[in-house]
């Protein structure tokens, strides 16, 4: 019986947690919130055709443990780099061009990823709205894990890469 029970409660708490979903913002949103309760941005640039933008999401972004991370860490933005609105930031305002031109990119996002544009690509920014890095391409879960932790525990102030990644101690 206390077998049966158990196996229970641990179907139950994967299916909740399955059942989780990462709390995407706009990036507007992100801003108000970053004014009332500074916290770190990860944006999530992609574009409609970008095929492992889709894997990003049916995959890694879908993921229990990554889920978990980075609700609890950051600000979760999802940014159509081809978006066609204006975004207004520090006071600028920024737009696409040409809204009209296949795969024509929005100007706050050439900014944001400092003119490399590749998708999918990940914008982490600090509670100051600064970026500190753009990190292109996609991951699975237990690649994006350690990322996520550098950034979100502040060890690339302290730490390369290499080092952290190799000391780091994956949940997968």
């Amino acid at each position: 019986m206390r077998t049966l029970l158990s196996t229970i409660l641990v179907f139950l708490s994967f299916h909740i947690l399955a059942q989780e979903k990462i709390q995407w913002l706009s990036f507007e949103e992100a801003l108000e919130k970053v004014q009332q309760h500074p916290q770190k941005i990860i944006i999530d640039m992609y574009t409609d055709w970008c095929g492992w933008c889709v894997k990003m999401d049916n995959t890694t972004f879908s993921d229990p443990v990554i889920i978990k991370y980075i609700n609890e860490n950051f600000y979760a933005v999802k940014f159509d780099a081809e978006r066609t609105d204006t975004v207004f930031f520090n006071g600028k305002q920024y737009i696409n061009s040409n809204p009209d031109k296949k795969r024509s990119s929005h100007q706050l996002a050439q900014l944001l990823m400092n003119g490399r544009m590749s998708y999918p690509s990940y914008v982490f920014m600090n509670e100051e709205l600064k970026v500190i890095t753009v990190v292109p391409g996609y991951f699975p879960a237990d690649k994006f894990e350690p990322v996520l932790h550098y950034f979100g525990e502040e060890a690339y102030q302290t730490t390369d890469w290499q080092t952290f990644n190799a000391r780091f101690k994956t949940i997968y």
